[in-house]
């Protein structure tokens, strides 16, 4: 059966930095696409960052891009979120995800069909 749990949130005051970390199990993490989402109060779940476990293709949101970096340790299934510059708006419940897609990973949270539990990210001002 397909896991994926994330673990590295916290609170941070804005500016700060945070690594994300999400340890899939080999169904779940072998040759296919691996995203992270967040969801805050009252909005709707947002892809910000997808990645391809098969090769090296990745896709972000405009709201993260050039703060965040999606990575991958194929040796280890496991795909990180390094997010630096953090801003009160990214305050939301942070979750990895992993989709049967291969090559493109698109942002879209309706093509992902396993997801982990996720972890909180707190950034105050």
């Amino acid at each position: 059966q397909a896991q994926l749990v994330e673990s590295g949130g916290g609170s941070v005051q804005s500016g700060g930095s945070l690594r994300l970390s999400c340890a899939a199990s080999a169904s779940a993490y072998s040759n296919r696409c691996m995203g992270w989402f967040r969801q805050a109060p009252g909005k709707e779940r947002e892809g910000i960052a997808t990645i391809y476990t098969g090769g090296l293709s990745t896709n972000y949101a405009d709201s993260v891009k050039g703060r965040f970096t999606i990575s991958k340790d194929n040796a280890k299934n496991m795909v990180y979120l390094q997010m630096n510059i953090l801003k009160p708006e990214d305050t939301a419940m942070y979750y990895c995800a992993a989709s049967r897609l291969v090559g493109f990973c698109p942002l879209a949270s309706s093509v992902f069909n396993t997801w982990g539990q996720g972890t909180q990210v707190t950034v105050s001002s």
